[in-house]
């Protein structure tokens, strides 16, 4: 079976690679959630955090916006010293400054799933690489994304952490046409 080669052997990747990667997103703790661990990922492999993903569950509430809005300076406090995620006092900051700013989406546009999803017109982009050297690391797209995550008070959302928060949550197919997953994923499985 050939996927995409990122995703190397190991297990944990092998299975977020086949069942979660471009797969669309509609749930709104989803949407944390990645939005959570891409900035986390920040300087950092993506082998890294999905390591401790469940780790990163446990410690934001299992990706409840509302849960993590509510947190203060002494959950940061305690957060830091949590060996079970990365210890990073601006990216805990960011996770809570970004689940208020997430609330301020869903009660302006009914969900931040419409929010993000209105970017693209509702469906994913299928593009058609065959080399990861064609994967962009961001794109026009992204960065307008960006830029108005930015503006609504977002941190640790740049152009390249949202096209990777793209391709995760299947707001783009960016499996290569080699791959096994592409097809699915471009008819919609």
């Amino acid at each position: 079976m050939v996927r995409c080669p990122w995703c190397g052997t190991d297990p944990l990747s092998v299975a977020y690679h086949d069942d979660e990667w471009g797969v669309p997103v509609h749930d709104e703790s989803r949407h944390y959630e990645f939005l959570v661990l891409e900035g986390a990922q920040a300087g950092l492999s993506w082998y890294t955090i999905l390591s401790r993903r469940e780790g990163y569950r446990q410690a934001f509430a299992r990706f409840s916006p509302e849960a993590v809005a509510a947190m203060t300076e002494s959950d940061v406090t305690r957060l830091l010293d949590d060996a079970s995620i990365i210890r990073n006092r601006a990216k805990i900051r960011s996770a809570i400054t970004n689940a208020r700013a997430f609330l301020r989406i869903q009660e302006q546009f009914g969900s931040f799933d419409r929010y993000i999803w209105d970017f693209i017109s509702g469906r994913p982009i299928q593009n058609a690489f065959e080399t990861m050297g064609q994967v962009p690391a961001a794109t026009d797209l992204s960065t307008a994304l960006s830029r108005d995550l930015k503006g609504r008070g977002f941190s640790f959302v740049g152009p390249t952490i949202m096209y990777a928060h793209m391709q995760a949550t299947g707001l783009v197919n960016d499996h290569l046409v080699s791959c096994f997953r592409y097809a699915e994923l471009a008819r919609g499985e």
